[in-house]
């Protein structure tokens, strides 16, 4: 597979934000190096606007809040891909989705071939050769652990967490629907199944978010001693809409599936107060880094049912589009960093970031010197607010429902093609975030450069042969994924 070219330039941008990263990581006390803590809590199809830190008004979220009101919030955030597994798969490899590994739900070659119920679907899934965040980390000394969904495993038994740097690992992963769903009565702990007795026949005895929480609080309990990386990934609030309980919502003028949406959202957001707690008792608050963020835009499948709902909380906010559109409303989420006494309290970023950035950002905290492979940068000169990156940084997603779109940001500019061989949409974000006037023909320049741009945005890969072989045009999946 091919990768982007470290330039000179990049390379000592990397290795001066190695230095910084490192000496803002020392103990201002006691002088020592101390690496911190890295915990990165992913949400499952959560809207930027189902936040009451981003504008969600009727329900709140004071936990998430309170990252953000003791952090970074980041307002110009942006997922991998604009559905679950490829978006994932940025996240753990810090490359976007034209290299990364995994770039859709399904794929067009390669792969394995299995079924999700009765359809048959090719899947691509992390290979031996990649590398991710996990492997880094664990080389770096770090105690590594996931817990929730993977959705990096296609198909493949080989291709699970613990595979692919993680020490400890539990959760659900594709290949098995015994162990998915909100009432799984089966879990992985490593390679391992375990039954889960209280949800057998139809019983509904742990709600998998509560499970996810409890398993993250005694990752921390256990690991206190030593520096560690542990990625909760949520189920909430994908579909479909399942709570044990309607929780402070219950006696809300809503309808029922309403009720249920924001109660999902609640017992996540529940579970990071569960999980600050935990760190701040384990005396781990100030020595861990914690990363908000959601895997995509909301509803998720284009359902009436979840359409309606997502628009009673206007979930979106003012962004066009939804999971698997390239416009904002798809790709743009919420994004919170908080560090007691490292990243100032209340901050916030306008600067373009997304989920190839975070690969960089935490092998630099956790000291390694040498450039590593990425389409990200190294957001610690952000959060320590001393620079922003230059505005000719390019963002780069692509995507293959219904068919190979893609998308780039650059600065201001947002580009967007709905179809190989189309020409670009272009929309001007400090002007209309809404992405409602396509201002091309007025920029041709802007256009001219973005173009250039993307004959390098994608390489082929077994999985994903775009200009090998055209393809035919793919099928959209309202897969629950």
């Amino acid at each position: 597979m091919k990768h982007t070219t470290i330039s000179r330039r990049s390379f000592v941008q990397l290795a001066m934000a190695a230095s910084a990263g490192a000496a803002w990581a020392a103990d201002s006390r006691s002088g020592s190096s101390t690496r911190p803590n890295i915990l990165f809590i992913l949400a499952d199809d959560l809207g930027i606007n189902d936040v009451s830190c981003y504008g969600q008004g009727k329900f709140q979220t004071p936990h998430i809040d309170r990252m953000a009101q003791e952090g970074m919030r980041f307002t110009n955030a942006y997922a991998g891909a604009p559905v679950c597994g490829p978006s994932r798969s940025t996240l753990m490899t810090g490359l976007n989705t034209g290299h990364t590994r995994v770039r859709a739900n399904f794929a067009l070659a390669a792969g394995r071939l299995g079924h999700k119920g009765k359809q048959e679907i090719r899947r691509a899934n992390l290979l031996p050769e990649d590398v991710t965040v996990a492997d880094h980390l664990r080389r770096a000394g770090y105690h590594t652990g996931l817990i929730g969904k993977w959705h990096l495993d296609g198909y493949d038994p080989d291709a699970t967490p613990v595979e692919h740097g993680f020490d400890e690992f539990q959760g659900w992963l594709t290949g098995n629907e015994k162990t998915q769903g909100y009432f799984p009565v089966e879990r992985y702990n490593g390679k391992k199944i375990v039954p889960i007795p209280a949800n057998e026949n139809d019983r509904r005895g742990l709600y998998e978010t509560e499970m996810c929480t409890e398993e993250a609080c005694d990752f921390i309990r256990r690991n206190a001693k030593e520096p560690f990386f542990l990625y909760l990934a949520f189920n909430n609030p994908h579909s479909p809409y399942v709570t044990p309980t309607l929780g402070s919502v219950a006696g809300e003028p809503w309808t029922h599936d309403e009720k249920i949406y924001a109660s999902m959202v609640e017992f996540m957001d529940q579970g990071v107060g569960s999980v600050l707690r935990t760190l701040k008792e384990a005396g781990l608050d100030e020595n861990t880094i914690v990363f908000f963020a959601s895997d995509n835009g909301p509803r998720s499948e284009p359902t009436q049912q979840q359409t309606e709902v997502v628009q009673f909380f206007n979930s979106n906010g003012i962004y066009r589009g939804y999971k698997r559109d390239l416009y904002e409303g798809g790709i743009r989420e919420p994004f919170i960093v908080r560090w007691p006494g490292k990243i100032t309290a209340g901050s916030t970023s306008n600067e373009p970031v997304y989920f190839p950035d975070f690969l960089p950002t935490a092998t630099r905290l956790a000291g390694n010197s040498a450039a590593v492979k990425t389409d990200g940068v190294d957001l610690l000169p952000i959060l320590r607010q001393s620079r922003q990156h230059p505005e000719e940084r390019f963002l780069y997603w692509e995507t293959y429902e219904p068919e190979f779109r893609q998308a780039v940001r650059w600065g201001k500019w947002k580009a967007v093609r709905l179809k190989l061989g189309a020409p670009l949409e272009l929309y001007n974000l400090e002007s209309d975030v809404s992405e409602k006037h396509n201002v091309a023909a007025q920029n041709p320049s802007v256009v001219e450069r973005i173009e250039l741009y993307l004959r390098t945005a994608h390489a082929d890969s077994p999985e994903y042969p775009v200009f090998q072989t055209a393809p035919p045009a793919v099928a959209r999946l309202n897969e629950e994924e």
